[in-house]
């Protein structure tokens, strides 16, 4: 596969999946970050294609449910953008909360393509097995063809047996089930302490091999003391140097061809370092080195 050289940045300002506000101004504290200055940089040509359409939820109170009709038509608009785009552009999405990985993946799996989610969670729930309704914690299980047929109609784009997790640390009792049954590769915590991360993104690469990859990367599998701006911490999360080598690693298998930078929250971070800590491990994905 030839390197990539041109990059489209897409943000989708949406909270409307998540149980906090305040995602929605991810994508801002991304750009503010440097994310566009510094891809250039790197020697990438860089297009912002500005933001997906999202109705503000302060628009839409008074209304009960999760917001699933909008969550959904913000997707697709993401969905069909990304499909658009010329062959040999490496996609960009900033978010915005996770549900915006519906649109992300199924709009840049135009064929067969692994995933690699990076996250405290699983985000494999279904509406029945989800404590909190909340959708952000669905799309992965849409996905892979499983939860309300409002979404999976739209968006399911991947064999979850071409789906590997990393990172993950806080999984409700309907997703382990879940996870189980049909067969995602999943690496907790536990197996990061015990295997190390270079270990892990190898055996990665390895069951994925020969599929080109989409990376979609949530800010809260970072350890909280480095990345407070999230919705969702939980405690014991990869470090700097953990984060920044997996990134590394993928990056040299030539194979990455899409990204997703998801669960900023500016209200909850300290002087942006939620937002710099994720341009810093963009970065890495898309080939800067120490040397």
């Amino acid at each position: 596969m030839p390197p990539m050289e041109r990059v489209a940045v897409v943000g989708v300002p949406m909270d409307l999946g998540a149980g906090r506000r305040g995602v929605d101004m991810g994508p801002s504290a991304l750009r503010y970050a440097r994310l566009l200055e510094e891809l250039e940089a790197l020697g990438f040509g860089v297009e912002d294609l500005g933001n997906v359409r999202v109705p503000l939820a302060e628009t839409l109170r008074g209304r009960k449910g999760s917001y699933l009709e909008e969550i959904r038509q913000a997707a697709l608009e993401l969905k069909e953008r990304l499909r658009a785009l010329p062959e040999g552009v490496f996609p960009i999405v900033l978010g915005g909360d996770h549900s915006l990985s519906m649109g992300s993946v199924s709009g840049v799996a135009r064929k067969r393509i692994g995933v690699i989610w990076v996250d405290a969670h699983a985000d494999f729930n279904t509406p029945e097995t989800s404590p909190s309704g909340n959708i952000h914690g669905m799309p992965l299980a849409v996905l892979a063809g499983l939860g309300h047929p409002r979404l999976t109609e739209a968006f399911r784009a991947v064999d979850p047996k071409d789906v590997v997790l990393v990172g993950v640390r806080s999984l409700d009792p309907g997703e382990k089930r879940l996870l189980k049954e049909m067969g995602v590769k999943v690496y907790t915590m536990h197996e990061v302490d015990r295997l190390g991360v270079a270990r892990i993104a190898e055996e990665a690469l390895a069951y994925l091999e020969g599929l080109p990859l989409h990376v979609s990367l949530d800010a809260d599998v970072l350890d909280p003391t480095l990345a407070p701006g999230v919705g969702t911490p939980v405690p014991g999360g990869l470090s700097y140097r953990e984060a920044h080598l997996l990134m590394e690693i993928l990056a040299q298998s030539g194979r990455v061809r899409s990204l997703d930078l998801v669960e900023v929250n500016p209200i909850l971070d300290e002087r942006n370092r939620t937002a710099e800590m994720m341009v810093g491990l963009a970065l890495s994905l898309l080939g800067k080195r120490i040397l």
